[in-house]
């Protein structure tokens, strides 16, 4: 699932084009939107193309730095949406700096209040995965706004094949980052001692044996999963007008009382 250069290129090339669109037309918060878009795309250029680079300063702890950026990194490298729990793993194995369970507890329910208070204010904001049939939070997992509003959406097939992805990412990033290796791979471990033809204790696991063994796998459900979840993005933006429900879903008990239809 992870996208190639020459992807990203024509990726960021359509965005910058619908920035200027917006921007032509007034649509100020559009044009804020589609920027996010296309900072988040860029960012996956330079990961794609120049390779993760440990020593660089972004990853390097400093005070103050806000804990929504810790998650950022670690949603990042997972690309798909996670629990909280597989964040601070994530985290604390593969990038400096403390991250405290606690401090995950009201992150969410914050970026959504800055959100409405500004919103598109910030380049991206964590918000909720939605479930594919009700258009709701999915409890437990956290994504990221600039993601493509399919990517954040959550169905039967989803958490395995979230997942598998997940495991792919960590194995790459662990042949790229020996540095993280010792506890790099119990976080892999974790994840792929489920996935059949993977064997071996944490200190054994073989990175290229799980990435092989996941993608294996992951042809499987991949095109049914992300089926499901097109679909229920076109029903998210075409029923969801508040541009903050679409990226932290709809309350049913005081969603105007209507009933979400599924199709």
């Amino acid at each position: 699932m992870t996208d190639s250069a020459e992807e990203l290129e024509a990726r960021i090339s359509g965005l910058r084009a619908e920035v200027r669109r917006a921007a032509a037309a007034g649509d100020r918060v559009g044009a804020r939107q589609m920027r996010a878009r296309l900072r988040q795309a860029e960012s996956d250029w330079d990961a794609v193309v120049l390779g993760s680079m440990p020593a660089e300063p972004e990853q390097v702890e400093a005070p103050g730095v806000p804990v929504r950026e810790h998650v950022h990194r670690a949603l990042t490298l997972l690309s798909v949406p996670s629990a909280p729990k597989l964040v601070l793993a994530t985290h604390d194995a593969f990038f400096s700096g403390e991250l405290l369970p606690a401090r995950l507890t009201s992150l969410r329910r914050d970026e959504e209040r800055s959100f409405r208070s500004a919103p598109y204010a910030r380049p991206y904001y964590l918000c909720a995965a939605l479930t594919t049939d009700l258009l709701a939070p999915a409890r437990g997992l956290m994504a990221v706004s600039s993601w493509p509003l399919e990517r954040r959406m959550v169905g039967p097939l989803s958490p395995r094949v979230g997942l598998l992805v997940s495991a792919i990412r960590l194995a790459e990033h662990l042949t790229a980052q020996p540095a993280a290796e010792s506890a790099g791979r119990r976080v892999l471990w974790r994840l792929a001692v489920s996935i059949p033809g993977v064997r071996g204790a944490p200190d054994a696991l073989d990175p290229a044996a799980v990435i092989a063994a996941a993608r294996r796998e992951l042809a499987v459900h991949e095109d049914e999963d992300a089926r499901q979840r097109r679909s229920a993005a076109h029903r998210a933006a075409d029923q969801l007008a508040d541009p903050a429900a679409q990226l932290f879903g709809v309350r049913l008990g005081v969603a105007d009382r209507r009933r979400i239809e599924v199709k």
